[in-house]
């Protein structure tokens, strides 16, 4: 039970947008990650250095419930504070070998170069599959 609740917010994301961008959607899906991933190794190349995500543990002051207090005919109610664990994601500066990065960024711009491709016949066949009205 507990996972079909889950599974229901991605079905209602996965019904957005007509047949044929979801089809689009679809088709484009790892030529979109190879792309976010030549920005990132630029991104490090130019700084000189990447970002490491990391997460560590925090503590903060949370209303927990409320104290009700009786003075005389006067109700107060007044919130409990408790101290509440959560964990926080945070990014760290690691060092970067350019020659690595410069090498990476090559492959990656090979493999997407041969993504956009297959992108351009994948988004014909989608648009012949799915046609959609001009407006």
């Amino acid at each position: 039970m507990r996972a079909a609740l889950f599974l229901i917010p991605l079905f209602l994301l996965a019904a957005c947008g007509t047949p044929q961008e979801r089809c689009i959607r679809q088709s484009t899906a790892e030529l979109r990650r190879v792309t976010q991933l030549v920005a990132e190794v630029r991104g490090n190349l130019a700084r000189g250095y990447a970002w490491q995500e990391y997460e560590t543990e925090t503590s903060r002051w949370e209303i927990c419930g409320y104290d009700t207090i009786t003075k005389g005919d006067k109700v107060i109610r007044r919130p409990r504070m408790c101290l509440e664990d959560y964990t926080v994601t945070r990014e760290r500066p690691v060092p970067i070998d350019p020659v690595v990065e410069k090498r990476k960024l090559e492959n990656l711009l090979k493999r997407q170069a041969e993504l956009s491709k297959a992108a351009e016949a994948q988004i014909a066949a989608c648009k012949a599959a799915y046609p959609e009205d001009a407006q």
